[in-house]
């Protein structure tokens, strides 16, 4: 999203914070998009220089060289804040006022990013992918038009979501992406002993009922076995 102007400044930070979208609203950097290595470079030395900062170690340095630190992040913030998370090209541009920013759509046309503005009265909807006729001035207009663009990039955003949420492509098996669930046992250690003993007495209950099986068996085997040989040699006297 792209507004530099003094009534669409506050707007487009709100809708752009709200939707989780990238924003210009102080100026537009030449290059920004033709020659992005340069402004990728500028955006890590910022972030390089806020992390010194957090990190305490402007603290060592003289308050000279501290404040002189701290106007150069305030510096690059003015113009980068809003982009210091843009790692690659973005999808599509969202330009309130066109005649002001030609920079900008000359740079989106070059390298291929389709544009969407606010088209007025005054400007040139030819060079625009989807112009939407309106006021680029009134306070009012401005809101509306960034609104629904706001509402537009949630919408899409879910749908993104969903979808990878119906093909799999969102799940992750990986520990580290699914939350783990943490219980704690309610069992003390006497009743662990109380179970292990009542299984080793149910075991030793089940030993015994199969070796008096056993023998029941060996005695009604050896019984017949001797009927069979008296019978034999009954046989035999005969």
């Amino acid at each position: 999203m792209l507004e530099p102007k003094k009534q669409a400044q506050d707007t487009i930070i709100n809708e752009a914070e709200r939707s989780n979208a990238l924003y210009i609203s102080n100026r537009w950097l030449g290059g920004t998009l033709t020659n992005f290595r340069t402004i990728e470079s500028r955006i890590q030395h910022l972030i390089n220089l806020e992390t010194r900062r957090e990190s305490g170690e402007f603290t060592l340095l003289t308050k000279k060289e501290s404040l002189g630190y701290d106007n150069q992040i305030n510096r690059l913030n003015k113009n980068l804040i809003g982009i210091k998370e843009m790692t690659e090209m973005p999808g599509a541009m969202f330009i309130i006022d066109i005649g002001k920013e030609e920079i900008a759509v000359a740079e989106a046309r070059r390298v291929g990013i389709p544009i969407v503005a606010l088209v007025d009265s005054d400007c040139n909807p030819e060079l625009i992918d989807y112009p939407i006729p309106g006021n680029d001035d009134a306070i009012r207009s401005i809101r509306l038009i960034t609104g629904r663009m706001s509402d537009a990039v949630i919408e899409g955003q879910n749908r993104r979501i969903a979808q990878r949420t119906d093909a799999g492509d969102g799940m992750d098996d990986s520990e580290d992406s699914v939350p783990r669930m943490i219980t704690y046992s309610t069992v003390t250690a006497e009743d662990v002993e109380e179970k292990s003993n009542q299984i080793e007495n149910e075991n030793q209950s089940s030993d015994d009922e199969t070796d008096s099986e056993e023998s029941s068996e060996k005695s009604s085997a050896i019984a017949e076995i001797t009927e069979e040989d008296v019978t034999a040699a009954t046989e035999d006297e005969d």
